[in-house]
């Protein structure tokens, strides 16, 4: 397909004039989407007969004349792999060295016309978006000579001292460790007085030698551009020529400095099939620019020799609040690292890792959740510099989180010191833990009897109600006996939610822990026999059939057993087994209720778990500020005609939430068990304890 050929399919996907003018519609809607290949394969069916229509020789011949041409210079062969469905490719992030060109290589326009001209290579040039109204000057950028292309950064104005721009660009170049050069000239007319000015700018080629010389030129009075490539070396091989072909991208400046490239995702409307092409170049446009700050730091406002124009050309973004901020954080920083590794040095004192206070540190959620703050605390206030975005986002996510964190325990605090509310709750508590007393007691009872008509065992039925009943009445007497401190106990309480929300859901976990420690109790002694009845069944069971448990080999082996300890196995067995209904009873009745304080205190955790690892900086910037947060670039076809540089309109595509919360979550204090369900239905049905914090030998499944 030749040059014109290829220029009515990017006509129509433009949406130019056309004789399909559906054609044009579906094009449109097409290139706003990501992955195209798809939809636009048919839309191109009938542009490229359309584009074809005006030529004077069929593509056949043309082709067939240029491969002629270009078999005796390799270096002027035109690139494989081009089709229509480049044009609309989707670029993401990736590396460098592994991925294909993501600009699409238009093929020559000779090619089509069947001449004997051969074409150089596509030069695609990204140009911003800001400096298409500066006046005219001199180009400066970088050369990216594996992509093929030139990131230009700023516009050099007149008037201006050759070494001078030299110094400008050896001193960002050592600042910046990016090769910044001078690649061509850049000619806005505005007038025709400037008609003369372009020759002029052609003779600055030989001051600021670089191969390829770059040529831009908006016109007076016209929305097209000229844009050539020129090289003054010598060709390598006959009938190459001197001049190469330049496809002009326009990016947004500030956009791409301040946004931060992530890895590959795929996106919600991907389709398998999709035409998806790598940005191994794109990486380098985006570390290119944003590694070149000291370049955009004088605007037009400074008294400097050399006259820029770039973003931040009509002003430095500055802010006096961020400066004092900047300018306070080091002591501040400074002074809180230092009294909190008081706090650690304090806490990690040995007094506290005698056994009783290990215990009860390493099991209350209040005092994991200190620990995790006081990690958090540290990481945000240590003086050592972010070493790279991502750890200065972690940083950013983790104040913003402690920040709300202490507003909504703030907020909190407020409600229950108003009206009065910690003396309600506490003359409500005795009431409400003698009502839960009363219907424990009612249970038991129930349970003594004939529960749903079961006959049970009456001597270990009557044995279990009243052990169960009388550890019930110590329970109600302790409750009465803390009756007066506990509005004292609710008031400390509500007064360390000023540390944050999520230490007073800590502290609440441990008081609805420390209320209900009688259905623990009970949970724990129905759980035990019930257990020692399964594995003493089981182990009689395997008597019958002749073999028993290796101890040290953990395995079951063959035995022989004689005729007394068959007897005695099958009367334990019998026991064992009628009088297994009975405890399995009380085992499931206290199991349930133990089950019901585990899913609110589960409750409580995964909100904690919530507050400590939404990544909130993040999101913000998600949503107020996509760009932030690239997931990659497509392009967009501007306009494209005959005999004119194909325009082309980078755009951010933003990471979605999903990603950014997978990316950028914290890491919670994880305190609490995780149990699968296969474990979980396990540990229940052979009478294995539910601790409610994680033990050192829990095995995630």
């Amino acid at each position: 397909m030749g040059y014109k050929s290829w220029g009515g399919d990017m006509n129509a996907l433009a949406g130019a004039r056309m004789p399909h003018e559906g054609d044009q519609d579906a094009a449109r809607a097409c290139l706003r989407l990501p992955g195209l290949e798809r939809c636009v394969r048919g839309t191109l069916g009938r542009g490229r007969r359309a584009a074809r229509a005006p030529l004077g020789a069929g593509p056949s011949r043309g082709n067939a004349g240029s491969r002629r041409k270009w078999g005796s210079c390799p270096a002027a062969r035109p690139r494989r792999g081009w089709g229509p469905g480049a044009a609309s490719a989707v670029v993401r992030s990736g590396r460098p060295d592994a991925v294909p060109d993501p600009m699409p290589t238009p093929p020559p326009e000779s090619a089509a016309r069947g001449n004997s001209r051969v074409p150089g290579m596509v030069l695609k040039a990204f140009f911003p978006t800001c400096c298409a109204s500066a006046d005219s000057g001199l180009l400066v950028g970088r050369w990216v000579p594996e992509q093929t292309s030139a990131v230009v950064l700023a516009v050099v104005h007149f008037p201006f001292i050759p070494i001078q721009v030299k110094e400008l660009l050896a001193r960002v170049q050592q600042a910046s460790q990016v090769g910044v050069a001078v690649l061509g000239t850049w000619c806005h007319r505005r007038q025709d007085a400037e008609e003369s000015l372009g020759h002029f700018l052609e003779g600055l080629g030989a001051i600021f030698s670089h191969e390829p010389w770059l040529q831009l030129c908006r016109e007076r009075g016209s929305k097209f551009w000229s844009c050539k490539a020129t090289r003054r070396q010598a060709p390598t091989c006959a009938g190459a020529p001197g001049e190469d072909q330049v496809m002009l991208v326009f990016y947004d400046q500030r956009k791409v400095l301040l946004s931060q490239l992530h890895p590959p995702v795929a996106l919600p409307d991907h389709q398998a099939g999709d035409a998806v092409a790598g940005a191994g170049g794109l990486a380098a446009v985006f570390d290119t620019v944003a590694r070149s700050e000291e370049l955009f730091r004088s605007d037009r406002f400074d008294e400097g020799p050399v006259r820029l124009s770039h973003w931040q050309s009509e002003g430095v973004e500055a802010s006096i609040l961020a400066e004092l901020a900047k300018r306070a954080s080091g002591p501040i920083c400074l002074l809180l690292g230092g009294l909190l590794s008081l706090v650690s040095a304090a806490s990690a004192c040995r007094v506290f890792q005698l056994w009783p206070l290990s215990f009860i540190w390493s099991k209350l959620s209040t005092c994991e959740q200190l620990r995790h703050r006081l990690e958090q605390l540290t990481f945000v206030f240590s003086t050592q510099k972010a070493e790279n975005p991502t750890q200065l986002m972690r940083k950013a996510n983790v104040l913003v989180s402690v920040l709300l964190d202490v507003a909504l325990g703030l907020a909190l605090l407020s409600w229950l010191h108003g009206k009065d509310r910690i003396g309600h709750l506490a003359e409500a508590l005795v009431p409400v833990a003698d009502h839960v007393a009363e219907e424990l007691q009612h249970l038991l009872q129930w349970l003594m009897g004939a529960p749903a008509g079961l006959k049970m065992n009456r001597a270990l039925d009557q044995v279990l109600g009243r052990f169960f009943l009388y550890h019930l009445h110590l329970w109600i007497s302790y409750i009465h006996l803390m009756s007066p401190f506990i509005e004292r106990i609710l008031w400390h309480v509500g007064l360390s939610a000023c540390l944050g929300l999520t230490v007073a859901l800590s502290i609440l976990s441990d008081i609805i822990a420390l209320l209900t420690f009688h259905i623990y109790c009970f949970y724990v002694y129905g759980a035990r026999l019930y257990c020692l009845k399964i594995c003493g069944l089981s182990s009689l069971w395997r008597l019958f059939r002749g073999k028993k448990w290796n101890v040290l080999r953990q395995r079951v082996d063959s035995c022989s057993y004689d005729l007394d300890q068959l007897f005695i196995g099958t009367l334990l067995f019998t026991i064992l087994l009628f009088l297994l209904p009975t405890t399995a009873l009380y085992y499931l009745v206290f199991t349930l209720l133990r089950l019901l304080v585990v899913a609110v205190q589960g409750l409580i955790h995964v909100l904690v778990d919530l507050i400590n690892s939404l990544p909130l900086y993040s999101l913000g910037l998600r949503l107020c500020r996509p760009y932030r947060l690239a997931a990659g670039v497509k392009f967009r076809v501007l306009e494209h005609e005959a005999d004119r540089p194909l325009r082309l309109l980078m755009q951010i595509n933003p990471l979605p939430f999903s990603h950014v919360i997978r990316t950028y979550r914290l890491p919670s204090c994880g305190c609490h068990p995780t149990h699968s369900w296969g474990s979980l239905c396990r540990k229940l049905f052979f009478g294995e304890l539910i601790y409610p914090w994680r033990q050192k030998g829990d095995k995630r499944d």
